[in-house]
């Protein structure tokens, strides 16, 4: 498959580009002298790349310069006719302002101009967006693609500036990995299904480990055994349903001997064992206070020299000396004492507030107890048993949807073991198929990087190396290096110029690799030849000459400046029949759309 032609309904506008089935060069001829030194001249041969884009069908994108200045757009319709497998033809129509309607036309001759053919005449007219990338896949037949949507291929085919930042990852690949690596590895030839399994996997993973998250949180972040809630759920069922019996026969007796037996064995021995620990704390209390008061050190050596100076008694020098450090060794032994006896009384303080807040609780059941077996009024104890109902129901609602959360987190563990399990199986046979692929020297991907090598060696005379391995994760790493004259890895590819070469290397072993399968066979790099010294261009353009012989049909852009210092003349780098479009910066007739720059 082949690009044939791109042409628009105002030729004056935009001029037909037919493409030849070899060698394409668009050449942007820089021809005042005050442009020379300019990084962008906006002649367009960038711009007739997104043009192949949009023929291919791409998304409407409001950043897209055709829907961006659509006031200056609207009235175009492009046609892009394209060689098939089979020699045959089909021609897409698409306009700017109806964009998401597409018509076909196949036919057998190529160069054909549908630009006044009648609607009718058209074998699919304004098929719907996605109707029509579906038509388009199939017209293309690119069996080797397989499950995958030809768009993904174009990426590689239609290379503009901002894809040579990364061979593989490119920048219409903007969402995660598992869009782009799968589809790469297939290309290469691995088993790419196994690396869409694995990435679904842990993707079904990841949302069963934040669902049970979920369900922890709402537990309040304890996760009770599920035997321990069935317990206090029976008890609870069962001491409600006992309730229930009491209050549809309407008889008290049974509650009187519960409530009887409750107050003896259970609030008043709380009460008095209570009392008991509070009259000991307080007791407690009350010597830590008296241990306090009674530290206190009441000799003062200047008060007893003066005494003893009314005496008539000599209390001076080492008398005095030997009393004042008796009385600093004691305050120190003192205020330590007095310390740990403030942390004694602030402990004691602690468990009476607790006690007495205990036995106001119990105090208070003790009292409404009291009034339930002393009340003859029968309606008041069936409030209050109704009451009792409705903390129980309460309780046992909660339990049902404790135990409801935990049921649905057990079953969640165990599909999160299962999948572990079965994303564990698919990393170790990703791991065997990409060991298999890289020591098999028929393989597809062997295959691949011998070309990938052979084309860097041709221009820079070095080796370069493209790897495939899995990570600790199961994920594929895709490695393009330059290697040195020992065979390591350097970081010359880090640079721009070198890393533009390689993505070219890539895109063109891969299309060669492919050739006898129903793949693509064209691809457009722009500008190819920046940066590179002349003899590195020379190489380039040898290999690329040498894929086209082989049926590869590379279209490629480049400033006149780029070309490699022969002659002053583009003609001796390139054959006339080769360079199929000519932009210059003389006037607006010589872009590539001849409107006013926007």
């Amino acid at each position: 498959m082949k690009l044939s032609r791109l042409y628009s309904n105002k030729p004056d506008l935009f001029e037909p580009v037919d493409f030849v089935s070899g060698l394409n060069v668009v050449m942007a001829e820089i021809r005042l002298p005050e442009n020379r030194n300019k990084d962008t001249h906006n002649l367009g041969k960038t711009t007739l790349g997104r043009l192949l884009d949009f023929g291919f069908l791409s998304g409407r994108d409001a950043k897209f310069f055709l829907f961006k200045h659509i006031d200056l757009f609207k009235d175009f319709v492009f046609f892009l006719e394209i060689e098939l497998m089979d020699a045959s033809y089909v021609t897409v129509r698409r306009s700017v302002e109806e964009a998401s309607k597409i018509s076909f036309k196949k036919h057998e001759a190529s160069h054909q101009d549908f630009t006044s053919l009648p609607t009718a005449d058209w074998d699919h007219r304004d098929m719907p967006f996605e109707r029509a990338r579906d038509m388009l896949d199939s017209l293309l037949d690119w069996r080797e693609l397989r499950s995958w949507s030809y768009r993904k291929c174009l990426g590689y085919q239609l290379r503009s500036q901002d894809d040579y930042r990364d061979v593989f990852h490119l920048s219409r690949f903007a969402a995660g990995h598992a869009d782009w690596k799968p589809f790469l590895a297939h290309i290469l030839g691995f088993d790419a299904q196994l690396i869409s399994s694995h990435y679904e996997k842990e993707d079904q993973l990841k949302k069963k480990e934040a669902t049970a998250q979920t369900i922890k949180n709402e537990l309040g972040g304890s996760v009770e055994d599920i035997s321990k809630i069935e317990g206090i759920l029976l008890l609870k069922q069962q001491e409600a349903d006992k309730k229930q019996k009491l209050l549809d026969a309407f008889d008290f007796r049974a509650q009187d001997k519960d409530r009887t037996k409750q107050l003896v064995d259970v609030i008043d021995e709380g009460i008095a064992s209570l009392n008991v620990e509070r009259y000991s704390l307080n007791q407690n209390k009350k010597k830590i206070l008296a241990s306090l008061e009674e530290d206190q050190i009441l000799f003062n050596p200047d008060e007893a020299q003066r005494l003893f100076e009314e005496a008539g008694v000599l209390f001076n020098g080492q008398i005095k000396k030997d009393f004042q450090q008796l009385i600093a060794f004691n305050r120190a032994i003192t205020d330590e004492r007095r310390r740990y006896l403030q942390e004694d009384r602030s402990e004691v303080e602690a468990e009476l507030k607790r006690v007495n807040a205990e036995l106001n609780v119990l105090g208070k059941r003790r009292a409404d107890t009291l009034s339930f077996l002393s009340g003859t009024d029968v309606f008041t104890k069936y409030k209050q048993v109704s009451d009792d109902m409705v903390i129980l129901r309460a309780d046992i609602t909660s339990l049902e949807r404790q135990k409801g959360f935990l049921h649905r987190l057990q079953v969640l563990r165990t599909d999160i073991r299962a999948l572990t399990e079965e994303k564990g199986h698919l990393q170790t046979q990703i791991e065997a198929d990409v060991e298999q692929q890289n020591s098999d020297k028929t393989s597809l991907f062997s295959s691949i990087r011998l070309f990938f090598s052979e084309i860097v060696e041709d221009v820079i005379d070095r080796k370069a190396l493209l790897s495939v391995s899995p990570n600790q994760l199961g994920h594929l790493e895709f490695k393009a290096e330059i290697l040195d004259e020992s065979g390591n890895a350097t970081s010359a590819d880090l640079g721009h110029t070198y890393r533009k070469l390689l993505c070219i290397a890539f895109d063109m072993a891969v299309l060669r690799a492919h050739l006898n399968d129903k793949f693509p066979r064209f691809v457009y790099h722009d500008g190819v030849f920046e940066s590179l010294d002349d003899r590195k261009k020379e190489n380039l353009l040898a290999v690329i000459r040498r894929y086209a012989d082989l049926g590869i049909q590379p279209v490629i852009t480049l400033i006149d400046s780029d070309l490699p210092n022969r002659n002053e003349k583009a003609d001796l780098v390139f054959n006339e029949n080769e360079i199929v479009l000519t932009l210059h910066d003389e006037d607006e007739r010589g872009r590539l759309l001849k409107i006013r720059a926007w």
